[in-house]
């Protein structure tokens, strides 16, 4: 019950801060008198009160108790798990008056989505909602991109060091998360927000300057930047028809799967080239740009594009945008050769790297398992031999190793059950596989009718939770949800 009390007061922050997003969107709304004016009011003041009543205790003694290191594992998880369900409020209030309502199991799936920056959807005729609402749904994947929770420690102070720290361990994503890129974690964050904004200015401008309008420009660069995916279209980016747009895209997706920190390095010590020099970085645009050369070449052999160009284009953005785990579509690719959707769901997986905005597995880990592989070939052939293994030149301790295979156990345990239980609900294999696959990986879409020319409409309010538990799960990286399961977790 105490680690209760102590995160209560820094959760009420939380919500403080959460309870301002609210009212982007609705100013938005009330200016342009979209239809949806007020959708947005009463969960403003739910999430606000809320926050207050949670900051109370903290008021009553006139001061922030002090986080452990494992407070910080059970906010991160409240966070990702009660705040989507204030975020779903909006849309509960709009779909009240539909014709079909929605049910808060969909709301939430979709709240949810936006949050983990995974891109799934449950909505249809996305043209025909206000824009207040599509900018709602694409917000909440920029706020989740870098992280709520980053950004609270970055602009609130009565955080304290220690317990900024265990929050922003928590939050971050990674085999590699006890690197400091400055002294004090509230820089480090106020850092890492400062270069995704800059970056996601960059882009909404690209966009802007490409031909979409301001508004489509916003929404896009949400969905863009956070590698999330959610549009204001039904047929996604495919919408704008533009060569021009979908390369602009392409690159920011790309500039979207590094890692941030790096970003933030380089930018600090004024050493651009240093971005061109991370290992982690190389292999994951390498890995992206190889697979979308194969691909290309694939589409044009077997004549799906008779324009060689063509099928370069349509090859690229598709595959680094669910290889990135964005999700956007500018075609139907599940009627391309089968071995092409399939290797770009599997490649969501891997291809972000850790401190970039997607989720997966990350190249960080894919490259460390690499190298233990190569260093247990090794270790077979000169059993004698001391061949420690190294990242960008960096030892890297056992405990890390230990920890990126104990992630890989917990990350096919995961998919594997999860699919399990959706095909207790009689879901075809492909279906079920790929829906699991594709929200643990935070990618979207998926195979067959949650493709790209579908959605998750047709799915059960069930098989929504299990979604979304997968979302949840995959965004936290499984362990510090396990971890809250634990006996020990529990024991002062």
């Amino acid at each position: 019950m105490h680690i209760f009390l102590r995160i209560l007061p820094t959760f009420g922050l939380v919500l403080l801060v959460f309870s301002a997003a609210f009212l982007v969107p609705q100013a938005i709304a009330l200016y342009g008198q979209d239809g949806g004016e007020h959708d947005f009011w009463l969960p403003f003041v739910v999430t606000f009160v809320a926050g207050l009543a949670c900051l109370s205790s903290a008021v009553i003694r006139r001061q922030m108790p002090e986080l452990k290191p494992r407070d910080g594992i059970l906010l991160v998880v409240l966070c990702w798990t009660i705040l989507p369900a204030l975020a779903a409020l909006p849309l509960l209030i709009h779909f009240q008056a539909a014709p079909k309502p929605i049910s808060f199991s969909f709301a939430y799936f979709e709240a949810v989505s936006g949050l983990t920056t995974t891109g799934a959807t449950v909505l249809v005729g996305l043209d025909r909602l206000p824009y207040s609402i599509n900018f709602w749904r694409c917000f909440l994947q920029w706020l989740g991109g870098m992280g709520i929770l980053i950004l609270a420690v970055a602009i609130l102070p009565l955080v304290s060091s220690g317990g900024a720290g265990s929050i922003f361990k928590a939050e971050s994503t990674g085999p590699l998360k006890e690197a400091k890129l400055t002294p004090r974690i509230t820089e480090t964050a106020k850092g890492l927000w400062g270069v995704y904004c800059l970056i996601s200015l960059c882009c909404v401008l690209a966009y802007w300057a490409g031909g979409m309008s301001p508004k489509d420009a916003w929404i896009h660069m949400f969905s863009t930047m956070s590698l999330g995916g959610l549009s204001g279209y039904d047929a996604s980016f495919g919408q704008f028809k533009s060569a021009t747009l979908d390369w602009i895209a392409v690159f920011f997706m790309l500039m979207a799967s590094g890692s941030f920190a790096l970003y933030f390095v380089a930018l600090i010590k004024r050493k651009p080239l240093l971005v061109f020099t991370d290992p982690e970085w190389r292999g994951t645009i390498a890995l992206l740009l190889l697979c979308s050369f194969g691909i290309a070449g694939l589409l044009y052999i077997r004549g799906v594009y008779s324009d060689p160009l063509e099928a370069l284009r349509y090859a690229t953005f598709n595959t680094v945008s669910l290889g990135s785990t964005t999700g956007y579509s500018t075609v139907d690719y599940n009627q391309w050769p089968i071995f092409a959707p399939v290797l770009m769901l599997l490649l969501s997986g891997v291809a972000t790297s850790a401190g970039s905005t997607g989720a997966g597995i990350k190249m960080a880990r894919l490259v460390i398992l690499l190298k233990q592989t190569q260093r247990e070939v090794s270790r077979m052939l000169h059993p004698r031999a001391i061949n420690p293994l190294t990242v960008n030149g960096e030892p890297v301790s056992n405990g890390t190793i230990f920890s990126v295979l104990a992630f890989m156990l917990v990350y096919g345990g995961t998919v594997l059950v999860l699919t399990f239980v959706l095909l207790l609900t009689d879901l075809p294999l492909d279906t079920a596989f790929s829906a699991v696959v594709a929200t643990v990986n935070n990618a979207g879409p998926g195979l067959n009718e949650i493709g790209p020319a579908g959605n998750y409409s047709s799915f059960s309010d069930f098989q929504a939770n299990v979604c979304s538990l997968a979302m949840i799960l995959g965004r936290l990286e499984m362990m510090s949800f396990l971890a809250i399961f634990s006996l020990d977790y529990w024991r002062e």
